[in-house]
């Protein structure tokens, strides 16, 4: 789970480090920040509370920036976007969120991305980004030198970013934000939370209901502390959020989705809106296209293991007579499914749901099936 920083610089901090410190979680290098990976109580512990109350996990290390045009036209800068990724910018709603990829000349993802369309007045043609931290450096300097003129990004380091999420994540918020609590899946809303100017999303990445809130760095303390002063809130470290969004069958960029897999490959077809599948003009048009006509060779699956033993990222998946069809890009155990679970590529002969598989794990054979994803439902608020 944990990355190494990319060099010897020290790792950053985010606006809440001494939040994690006090409440003596396990801090380890992720993406160059030093990041909680468990509290005391454990992954375990914290996986299940969030699927069963509320989880609050600090994202901050995430990149977030605005594309803004100078001509205040949403079709300007939606078009700009448009450019770079494939999912449909130009008829977002005002508030509206949407998951996509920033892709490269070949099709393949060069980071995945939320984009939002500003609905703040006096923020017209403002796109509001949110990008991987470890790849946040390269995705803004990949758009800013593909930005026609009138378009430019405006970084905003100087945010703090966290997530409410779990059955519980709707109540809680509405004791202090009304207004964000009423919010649907995917829209967002500009709002005070115990008297804190935030950013919100019904959005997350768990599978289960829930916010993202962004505010300014310096008070980020402060609403990570009125957060958790609900009994039904407690802070969520990487660890759980992995096996979270593992469990929901949601890619990990650099694991399950790279420069060497494309959308249709990653089964995100359902991310790139009907118009754009059409009419292209984004990069990498052309074999995404293909691959949504023809299919694509190899194609990401879930994976359920037989027995006990999690399969981990990078064990080869073959046929039970020994052809090596795949390989896993996140595996591990399931605590809501009480068993463990992977996912990867393998090729498309072989991707049907109950398909039988061997996954190499120390030089041995273990049986395993192909699964249905997500192997905990989603509970989304539609």
């Amino acid at each position: 789970m944990a990355e190494p920083a990319h060099s010897d610089e020290p790792l950053l901090k985010t606006p809440l480090h001494a939040e994690h410190v006090a409440l003596g979680a396990r801090m380890v290098p992720f993406a160059g920040y030093d990041m909680p990976v468990q509290y005391p109580t454990g992954i375990l512990t914290e996986h299940n509370w969030t699927r069963e109350h509320a989880g609050l996990f600090d994202v901050s290390h995430m990149g977030q920036a605005f594309l803004v045009a100078e001509d205040k036209s949403h079709e300007t800068v939606a078009r700009a976007l448009e450019a770079l990724i494939p999912a449909d910018v130009l008829n977002l709603k005002p508030n509206q969120q949407r998951y996509s990829q920033l892709l490269a000349d070949d099709g393949g993802i060069l980071d995945d991305l939320m984009v939002t369309r500003v609905g703040a007045p006096g923020h017209e043609g403002w796109l509001y980004l949110v990008v991987n931290a470890s790849m946040k450096e390269q995705d803004y300097a990949h758009i800013e030198a593909r930005l026609p003129k009138g378009v430019s990004l405006k970084r905003k380091d100087e945010l703090g970013l966290m997530a409410l999420q779990g059955p519980s994540a709707e109540a809680v918020l509405a004791k202090l934000s009304p207004e964000a609590a009423a919010l649907s899946f995917m829209m967002s809303a500009d709002v005070q939370i115990d008297g804190i100017g935030c950013h919100v999303s019904r959005s997350g990445y768990t599978g289960e209901d829930g916010f993202e809130i962004s505010c300014k760095a310096e008070d980020a303390a402060k609403l990570w502390r009125a957060l958790l002063a609900d009994p039904e809130v407690k802070a969520i470290g990487l660890g759980a959020r992995d096996s979270l969004r593992l469990e929901a069958g949601l890619c990990l960029y650099g694991h399950d989705i790279d420069p060497t897999t494309s959308p249709i490959e990653a089964g995100l077809i359902w991310s790139i809106q009907k118009r754009r599948r059409e009419e292209g003009g984004f990069p990498g048009a052309a074999r995404v296209q293909r691959e949504i006509k023809d299919g694509a060779a190899r194609v990401r699956v879930g994976i359920k293991p037989e027995g006990r033993a999690p399969a981990r990222e990078g064990s080869v998946i073959t046929t039970p007579d020994g052809r090596e069809v795949g390989i896993v890009t996140s595996g591990g155990f399931g605590p809501t499914v009480n068993g463990p679970v992977a996912m990867g590529y393998v090729a498309k002969d072989v991707s049907a749901v109950g398909t039988d598989l061997h996954l190499i794990v120390r030089g041995k054979p273990l049986p395993a099936k192909v699964a249905a994803m997500p192997f905990a439902p989603h509970r989304y608020k539609r």
